[in-house]
């Protein structure tokens, strides 16, 4: 069981101290700017950007921090402290590698600023963060995001926040060659502590909506199951997909976004008739998730928790059962999860809640549990661990507010 509980306290001098020492301990010389910027999960609605409906999203204090500092070269040398790894190449001439891994999020940052018209000199530049990048968890976008900030204090760019999410899509789509997720970068950004984030991406805008369950207690959990590749979502993502669930929205008054899905069974099944069984299925998926998420949004505003578990817990089984975004593994530790309602036949109003988190097929769980349930759920993952041989990694996480500077 891994806890970070250097994380957790909220102080964020000494993680500062302490990058700002290995940075000079590194290159000899004092960062110009530090700045960090959080992890991050969805709750709910992920995999829906493609369909503009909308994302559930939770910044939190698994930060990362970046000390940047001026070269007299046209050189980028890049340090990660907690793995000590170094990487080095010229501003002039970035080139993606795989085995560059973290670094290129970083050389994909400055190719957004010098694609987009900002001169930028050479840099020394460090990373600190005890939850590496591979354990998913935002830690890519939260690096993009605390080194982009960094450098616009170094080299004094007149760059605005929108500006800046720009920098960072031209760095993911023109250079890494990936999608570029507004949800990923716009909790990172503009989460506020306290608050949940939701991205509209019809309306392509974010908005925060404070967390009435102050009491309940949110875990990341890593079930270290091996990454496998059986379900690709790319698939799903086709013009005409868009237009026949576009053909299934009605406009409505007073709910959140103004429009959702139309709910006559015969009327769906209808529209979704002329694609296969697999994308009906999936399609249908996309159905129920904006419904969820729209449950989830308004039993926040309303202070509803049981409410609040139902949309999470369907969304789980939403995604097992029509998109098959699931595993053994994970649905095991989520009904270990569910089983802590003291009344099992009270599934009606469920007292935890919990789901599969991440694009694609992912290996992390997030739950949401009272405080005399946390014992618990340390024994059920040492039982876990014993069952399948998997160590899972566990962490307490608190609302985060967004990316911003630290020093400099």
């Amino acid at each position: 069981m891994c806890v970070v509980a250097a994380l957790l306290s909220g102080e964020y001098q000494p993680m500062k101290d302490s990058i700002k020492d290995a940075h000079q301990g590194e290159y000899q010389t004092i960062p110009q700017a530090i700045a960090t910027a959080p992890g991050r999960f969805h709750l709910i609605g992920e995999h829906t950007w493609f369909f503009k409906q909308k994302t559930l999203s939770m910044a939190v204090d698994l930060p990362v921090f970046a000390a940047v500092s001026k070269r007299e070269d046209q050189s980028l040398h890049m340090y990660f402290t907690q793995i000590d790894d170094r990487k080095k190449c010229n501003i002039s001439s970035l080139k993606l590698k795989k085995e560059d891994r973290w670094a290129n999020a970083i050389k994909a940052v400055i190719y957004g600023f010098t694609s987009g018209g900002f001169e930028l000199g050479g840099m020394d530049v460090t990373i600190s963060s005890e939850i590496l990048p591979s354990a998913g968890f935002g830690i890519t976008t939260a690096i993009k995001l605390s080194v982009a900030i960094a450098i616009r204090k170094v080299f004094d760019l007149k760059c605005n926040e929108y500006q800046l999410l720009q920098v960072v899509e031209r760095g993911n789509r023109l250079f890494l060659q990936i999608e570029n997720y507004n949800s990923d970068n716009y909790s990172a950004l503009f989460a506020k502590k306290g608050c949940f984030c939701v991205t509209d991406h019809f309306k392509n805008r974010v908005e925060n909506i404070p967390n009435p369950f102050t009491e309940n207690k949110f875990f990341l959990i890593d079930a270290c199951v091996p990454r496998i590749s059986l379900w690709n979502q790319e698939t799903l993502f086709e013009p005409e997909n868009a237009l026949l669930l576009g053909d299934l929205r009605e406009r409505k008054a007073g709910v959140f976004g103004g429009w959702q899905y139309i709910s006559d069974v015969t009327d769906i099944n209808e529209t979704l008739s002329e694609v296969s069984e697999d994308t009906r299925r999936k399609l249908l998926c996309m159905i129920r998730e904006h419904s969820d998420t729209m449950e989830a949004i308004v039993a926040l505003e309303k202070n509803e928790f049981c409410r609040f578990a139902r949309a999470v817990n369907h969304s789980h089984e939403s995604l097992r059962d029509f998109y098959d975004l699931s595993c053994p593994e994970i649905d095991w530790l989520l009904k270990r999860v569910y089983e802590l309602e003291p009344n099992l036949e009270n599934i009606h109003d469920p007292v935890t809640c919990g789901r599969i988190t991440g694009k694609g097929f992912g290996r992390c769980i997030y739950t949401v549990v009272r405080p005399q349930d946390v014992e618990v759920l340390h024994q059920k993952l040492n039982e876990y661990e014993r069952i399948f041989g998997f160590k899972p990694s566990c962490y307490e996480v608190h609302s985060a507010d967004g990316a911003h500077l630290v020093e400099g």
